[in-house]
Parts: C-alpha cells; sequence; structure tokens
C-alpha cells in the first residue's frame, strides 16, 4: 500500500496534468511566455526606452504622484511609491533616466484596480525618475521627481 502510494505520488504530478496536455488546455508556452516589450527593457538611453515604450506625445500630468525621498543615502535601496488619479489608468512604468537600462518596471492593472505601485529601485547616482500612465483610452501621461543620490551614505 505504501509503495503504490509513493509510486503515485511521484509520478503523480505526471498523470494528473498529461490529460491537459494532451487536450491542449494546458500549453506551457502559453503559461512561461507572457508578452513584454524586449525593446523598451533593453533600450540603453532614456530616448530610446520612451520611445519603444509610450511613443512620443506624452503629456505632463499632476495626476500622476510620485513618492521618493529627496535624497537617498543608499542606491542599492530606493524606495518609491506611484499613483495614478487619472480615471482608467492600465499601465503604470517607472523609467530612472541615469539607469544602464533605463526601464525600470512596467505594472498592468485591470479595470477595477487601484493604480498603486510601491518599487525599489537600484540608482547608482542622482536621477531623474519618470513615471508614465497609459489610460484604457491608449493616451500617455508622465510624470517627474528628481532623486539625489549620496556617495556611500555620507551625504557627499
Amino acid at each position: 500500500m505504501l509503495e503504490l502510494r509513493r509510486k503515485l505520488l511521484k509520478g503523480g504530478s505526471t498523470l494528473l496534468l498529461s490529460p491537459l496536455l494532451g487536450s491542449c488546455l494546458l500549453t506551457p508556452s502559453a503559461l512561461l511566455a507572457a508578452e513584454w516589450n524586449r525593446n523598451a527593457f533593453t533600450a540603453r538611453t532614456i530616448n530610446d526606452a520612451l520611445k519603444a515604450y509610450a511613443g512620443s506625445g506624452a503629456a505632463e500630468s499632476r495626476d500622476i504622484v510620485i513618492s521618493a525621498p529627496e535624497i537617498a543615502e543608499n542606491g542599492a535601496k530606493v524606495e518609491i511609491d506611484i499613483s495614478s488619479n487619472l480615471p482608467n489608468t492600465r499601465t503604470l512604468a517607472v523609467f530612472a533616466d541615469k539607469n544602464p537600462m533605463p526601464l525600470c518596471a512596467s505594472l498592468d492593472f485591470s479595470g477595477a484596480a487601484l493604480p498603486y505601485v510601491r518599487v525599489q529601485l537600484k540608482l547608482a547616482e542622482t536621477t531623474r525618475i519618470r513615471a508614465v500612465a497609459k489610460t484604457a483610452d491608449g493616451k500617455t501621461y508622465i510624470a517627474f521627481r528628481e532623486v539625489k543620490v549620496t556617495l556611500g551614505g555620507c551625504g557627499g
């Protein structure tokens, strides 16, 4: 009885998933390969990243609120909060101008979700943080915040 139980537990996952794989209800590519904007995430300059992510013509908005420290003593861990008061916000993205790859994060929201995010960034030097919000009607909005990074936490 115990040996049968062991065999079932060992091969149970394969036995349970094989009908789903055979019926194409569970395909590994659909589960593992989400759509992502490779060009925006691998861009080396802020202009290239913004162009690949949002195109051109992002309007500046005060409805995107960026809460970040004015001076970050440890650039390895800079915590920022971003929220959007724009109606029907579907995506929030965070850019750090002087990072080697400026696009730090892109988050999608469903219709009923509150567009709020808290992220930790790694910043090597003083830089401008940009938050880009896309709405359901395809419009793009942007907000800015400067974060000063001290060297070694000494304030210099």
